[in-house]
């Protein structure tokens, strides 16, 4: 490997915007460049060695399939190596094979190459701790330690490991084979780092099988890998409806996160998904917590309740979810884009293709199919995510001004609920609506969701009012 040598003058610092709230992501060539590698890494194994009593920390790597990854992931390693730590380099994989390795192989930590589902052009790097996640003011931490030049300087090792069976090995733990009838299932890996561990694992399950853009590519020929958006599961829609498939699941650009649509060809959002699963838990754990973020239904709430859970809204972010979970000791937590965080039977960590499991475990042990159980949940109106384009300084602020509003109108006899877990939802009671900052963009998010068209509108209506008060237009 060759080495780069550390600048001696603290001239390299890392731009701001890509210093993210749970990664360090930007565009290769652009805010992300191979001596990026190189500083994280130096910075990353610094900051392992004076946070964990040990000087030459064991550090797991993975990298994705994007056409930076190779060179990124070599300047990474180099610089870990040259502040002392030992790396585990496990190779092209997803992301929760990094996280997997981390874990079993008791390392202090793991870091994953990775653009997730953002375009090609992008990467970027996801860490996480044996004990906790890595995010918020510790990746700031880093940003301080490149601008200040302050690395350790010691000798490292690498090795390379291959985990790729023991990863597959453990998946099929989460499958139960009496009594299981066998089903038709597509699997659509989106060309995404998920690809190669889709096809070993669909080769040991029982029934039939079929995967679509399972070859690694990080150009995305077929599709972009993002099951959150409906034409990214087209080619899912149409391989089910083809092969009569009893469903269909697919993966985002680093396999941490799942979509899923039934023998109809219906896509289940995230948080039908996550009720599906809560309801099994619920029926061998009564009085679990179950917790989804600020953005899922309040059928999904509800759902929760019914069944003898105990649910729990929480901020969207995968880093403060894991959090939470650990500190409400969670069975399984979820949000809307599709990270499912398994403690019942797992670690805890969104895992797309442990997830998917998960699901067809549920309906080969169940009488229904997944058309009969996503039908089972009560119907809603609701709008998608709309995005609200604003500065980074003023969406915190926008925000405020609309808690403030609220509040104002509560006290003038207003009959509305507000939830402050991650900028303001405000419940009513056929519907509610969400204004949050995003953690990752300069915007607003915002949503709706009622019983009836008419309440939608009201919302809707609401919203518009909400985000015009603050100087902001909205198509809503």
């Amino acid at each position: 490997m060759t080495a780069i040598a550390p600048r001696s003058d603290s001239a390299f610092t890392l731009p701001a915007s890509i210093l993210r709230a749970y990664d360090i992501r930007g565009i290769y060539g652009e805010t992300l460049h191979d001596d990026t590698g190189y500083y994280v890494g130096r910075a990353f194994a610094t900051w392992m060695a004076r946070n964990s009593n040990n000087p030459h920390p064991t550090i797991v790597t993975a990298r994705d399939g994007r056409a930076s990854s190779p060179a990124l992931t070599k300047t990474l390693i180099q610089g870990m190596v040259d502040a002392g730590a030992h790396v585990v380099d496990c190779g092209i994989g997803p992301t929760p094979m990094c996280y997997f390795a981390t874990l079993t192989l008791e390392a202090d930590a793991g870091i994953m190459l990775t653009g997730s589902h953002n375009p090609p052009t992008h990467n970027g790097f996801k860490m996480m701790m044996k004990s906790r996640p890595f995010f918020g003011d510790d990746i700031q931490a880093l940003g301080s330690l490149i601008a200040a030049n302050d690395f350790n300087s010691a000798q490292g090792t690498v090795t390379h490991h291959d985990i790729r069976e023991a990863y597959v090995d453990r998946l099929l733990q989460g499958l139960r084979t009496e009594g299981a009838k066998p089903l038709t299932v597509v699997w659509d890996a989106g060309n995404g780092a998920a690809g190669e561990i889709t096809e070993l694992l669909a080769q040991r399950l029982h029934g039939t099988h079929i995967t679509l853009f399972t070859e690694i590519d990080g150009t995305f020929p077929n599709h972009h890998a993002d099951p959150t958006e409906e034409k990214n599961m087209q080619d899912l829609i149409a391989a089910v409806r083809e092969h009569k498939a009893d469903f269909g699941v697919a993966f985002d650009g680093d396999g941490d996160r799942i979509g899923a649509v039934d023998a109809g060809g219906t896509i289940l959002w995230g948080d039908q998904m996550l009720t599906l699963y809560a309801r099994e838990i619920l029926s061998r754990k009564p009085g679990a917590t179950v917790i989804a973020d600020v953005k899922a239904s309040q059928t999904l709430f509800d759902d929760v309740l019914a069944h003898g859970g105990k649910p729990l809204m929480w901020k969207t972010g995968h880093s403060l979810i894991k959090s939470k979970m650990k500190e409400t000791k969670a069975e399984i937590a979820g949000e809307m884009s599709g990270h499912i965080f398994f403690a019942d039977g797992y670690y805890g960590f969104d895992d797309g293709l442990y997830a998917a499991v998960r699901l067809l475990d549920l309906v080969a042990h169940s009488d229904q199919t997944l058309e009969q159980m996503r039908t089972s949940i009560p119907h809603t109106y609701n709008t998608p995510e709309i995005r609200v384009d604003c500065t980074e300084e003023r969406k915190f602020v926008i925000i405020e001004e609309v808690r403030a509003r609220l509040y104002q109108m509560r006290e003038a006899g207003e009959a509305l609920e507000i939830n402050e877990a991650d900028g303001v939802r405000v419940s009513f009671r056929d519907g509610w609506w969400l204004a949050r900052a995003s953690n990752t963009q300069a915007a607003i998010i915002v949503r709706c969701e009622a019983q009836t068209t008419e309440t939608l509108e009201l919302l809707k209506q609401m919203v518009r009012d909400q985000m015009h008060a603050s100087h902001v237009s909205v198509t809503v």
